[in-house]
């Protein structure tokens, strides 16, 4: 991971959720995980330095629904950040909410889903931004990025159509992540704020569907849904 030929190695997907399980291991008050907590820290300052050094020269964000996506890797090393008091990492990931996202209108989420997706684009940038926003700011620009929000039909649960191919298998992610990205912009959003109810009901019909998933029938899925499934039901992004 070290060498320096090796800097684009799991950039951003597998370093943000490198620096997650970093953050769950520091908040865990067991003897064993201390232990495992010192064993990751020079991966940690790795991934750390490899983000500092590429997020300022990316020009442009990366909105693809797999791996190589900004918004969702940002949301979870935001945690990570926030978590360790890293304020040159927030103030990192600020800049670049600001730079990327800020100026965002209408996201086209009737172009979604892709095929092979696990991410949406256009709800984890929102709940990126719900992150780096107070929340009468945050329910302003959602009003711009996502007009739609609780309209007919607004947001169909996607279909799965076999769950046995490992790229299709994606789309029961795809469920997974929006609910909890769903449950991340409610709670971004002040209380008395309208849409909350449409997401949370959005986010729970894409949860029931995508933890039908959730099973060992299938290693396509099995072998990387349960981790999902399990920072779904946590509500870790949105302690």
């Amino acid at each position: 991971m070290a060498h320096p030929e090796r800097a684009g190695f799991q950039r951003p997907y597998g370093l943000a959720w490198l620096l997650q399980l970093v953050a769950e291991l520091d908040e865990w008050d067991d003897e064993q995980a201390r232990h495992w907590r010192d064993w990751l820290r020079p991966a940690e300052e790795i991934a750390i330095e490899r983000l500092h050094d590429w997020i300022p020269l990316l020009h442009y964000p990366i909105r693809d629904g797999e791996h190589s996506q900004t918004a969702f890797a940002f949301g979870l090393i935001h945690d990570y950040a926030q978590g360790m008091n890293d304020e040159r990492t927030l103030a990192l990931l600020a800049d670049a909410a600001e730079r990327f996202y800020r100026a965002d209108r209408n996201c086209p989420l009737s172009y979604e889903p892709s095929g092979h997706d696990f991410l949406s684009p256009c709800l984890a940038e929102a709940d990126f931004m719900r992150r780096v926003l107070e929340p009468e700011d945050f329910a302003t620009w959602l009003d711009d990025f996502l007009p739609h929000i609780g309209e007919e039909n607004w947001l169909p649960v996607a279909v799965v159509t076999d769950r046995e191919d490992g790229k299709l298998a994606h789309i029961d992610g795809l469920n997974l992540s929006r609910a909890w990205m769903l449950n991340g912009m409610a709670q971004g959003l002040p209380d008395e704020d309208v849409r909350r109810d449409a997401l949370l009901a959005a986010a729970t019909a894409h949860a029931e569907s995508g933890l039908e998933g959730v099973t060992d029938e299938f290693y396509a899925g099995s072998h990387w849904l349960a981790s999902f499934a399990t920072y779904l039901a946590s509500g870790r992004g949105i302690r």
